[in-house]
């Protein structure tokens, strides 16, 4: 299945039904009069977020949702029937934007919310309901109201209460598959991950949600490599985990990297709480591991914790300070926030083991 995280489509609600114009013609009935019916209501257009969803793919495919118009007024005071809502399903997390892609109109976060996006016109009235006393036979009667129509910008934002970031080639894809069902694709390259991916990790008798996505590069706010479009996907995460290759030539200077595109994306993930994980120390010796983790804790880190994601050393240890920002958690402090006011400080304090 492809993934897609954007789309525009065009939404139009049902016309009301038109009143009827009729005269009952009926044996022995004299003085017949009116009998036009109403018009029946037009269908609304209703959004609804449902499970099994994860991406906006069909509307790819599928661009115009217009719901059916109302049925006409008929005679015998017949109304006409209301047409069928059009229900338009979407996963949850997606937002509903007007056309300026700016104003958010509804958020959708949990499944089975239903919202009304364009209610459908109501009926006409028919012949019928114009009867007065000194009226006895009118022939007006309303066409009914017209629909709404709307262009709206459809934008999905994963769930997640973990999120994943790094720079390319950082291990993300390797650490998921460790501690998730995700079974992500991983090779010796950058930008092995294209799209973002979703893992329940289980610990300690705790489930959580964990999104990975595309690393992130210098200028990935300008459009460089694959940009920062898929940061949105991290803007509801309750703590993010920062993964460092420690066979990088400069792991401060990765740090730093991603911490300026955070920070250059904005939308409050530069505010998120990072846990920083030294990845792949199955690469190195205990000495090169401990040497830069003094140096990401002088550049900002609070902590940081050595892991590897191909043997698992390490994690247990990471996924216990996740659990510490989750809900249920009984601990007064939450160890691994990242602040750069901090690094200052942290290099005259003298070092302590990780």
């Amino acid at each position: 299945m492809h993934f897609l995280d954007q789309a525009k489509i065009f939404l139009k609600s049902g016309a009301g039904g038109p009143g009827a114009v009729s005269f009952r013609r009926e044996k022995y009935i004299e003085y017949g009069g009116p009998d036009g019916g109403n018009g029946g209501k037009g269908g609304d257009i209703i959004f609804e977020a449902v499970q099994g969803l994860n991406t906006l793919i069909d509307f790819r495919y599928s661009q115009h949702f217009k719901a059916k118009r109302g049925g006409h007024g008929m005679g015998r005071d017949r109304t006409g029937a209301g047409a069928n809502d059009l229900v338009i399903e979407v996963p949850v997390g997606t937002q509903v934007l007007d056309e300026d892609r700016e104003t958010v109109i509804a958020d959708f976060t949990e499944i089975g919310q239903r919202i009304v996006m364009l209610e459908g016109g109501m009926g006409g009235r028919g012949n019928a309901s114009y009867k007065t006393s000194t009226n006895r036979a009118p022939r007006q009667h309303q066409p009914g109201e017209a629909g709404e129509e709307m262009w709206v910008w459809l934008r999905l934002k994963l769930l997640a209460d973990v999120g994943l970031v790094g720079l390319p080639n950082a291990g993300k894809s390797t650490f998921i598959n460790a501690v998730s069902n995700a079974g992500a694709k991983v090779g010796d390259y950058a930008f092995t991950t294209l799209i973002p991916k979703l893992g329940v990790v289980r610990h300690k008798g705790r489930e959580f949600v964990l999104a990975d996505i595309p690393g992130l590069i210098e200028g990935a706010a300008d459009g460089a490599g694959i940009g920062d479009r898929f940061l949105g996907h991290i803007e509801r995460c309750r703590v993010l985990i920062h993964l460092i290759d420690i066979a990088h030539v400069d792991p401060p200077s990765a740090m730093r990297v991603v911490e300026q595109e955070l920070e250059a994306y904005g939308a409050g993930v530069e505010d998120k709480p990072r846990l920083v994980a030294l990845n792949k120390i199955d690469l190195a010796d205990a000495e090169l591991a401990e040497g830069f983790s003094k140096e990401l804790i002088a550049a900002g880190a609070k902590d940081v914790f050595p892991i590897s994601g191909a043997t698992g050393d390490g994690i247990n240890e990471l996924l216990d300070a996740v659990l510490s920002y989750l809900p249920g958690n009984t601990a007064t402090e939450q160890p691994g926030t990242f602040n750069a006011d901090d690094a200052e400080e942290e290099e005259e304090k003298p070092w302590s083991p990780i």
